[in-house]
């Protein structure tokens, strides 16, 4: 089953995204702030992860920067999922190193096509029975 983090730090939000997910049949975990989020990247494995821009403590830029840092991590796709909606806010975006971007409000048919299309290039790793970070 497909792994997914969403960190969001607005509560309806995270809940909708959770939601549209889980019906899908995503496996999903939320972190509200990105140092939760780099928290729990370190306990769990994950597919992907859909992050926001805008967090407390530490933002999903920054966030996103020290997830991919992580050898397991570095080829993994962390999606921006914001507010900021602009074409030069996206390459903005893409160009701090987030692999794609979904600009909020979701448009809902348009979301779950996107998520179905990552949980086609879902990686096809074994886990290692004794650290569930390691892949062959």
């Amino acid at each position: 089953m497909t792994k997914v983090l969403i960190v969001e730090d607005d509560n309806l939000n995270m809940e909708l995204v959770a939601e549209i997910l889980t019906i899908q049949g995503f496996n999903v975990d939320k972190a509200m702030d990105g140092h939760e989020a780099i928290i729990m990247a370190g306990d769990d494995f994950y597919d992907f992860i859909l992050m926001d821009i805008n967090l407390p403590v530490l933002n999903g830029i920054e966030a996103s920067r020290r997830i991919k840092s992580k050898f397991f991590y570095k080829d993994i796709p962390i999606i921006a999922l914001t507010a900021y909606a602009l074409k030069e806010d996206k390459e903005k975006i893409l160009g701090y190193g987030m692999d794609d971007y979904i600009s909020k409000p979701v448009d809902i048919s348009d979301f779950i096509k996107k998520m179905e299309e990552y949980r086609i290039r879902e990686r096809k790793f074994i886990v290692c029975p004794d650290n569930p970070q390691l892949r062959k």
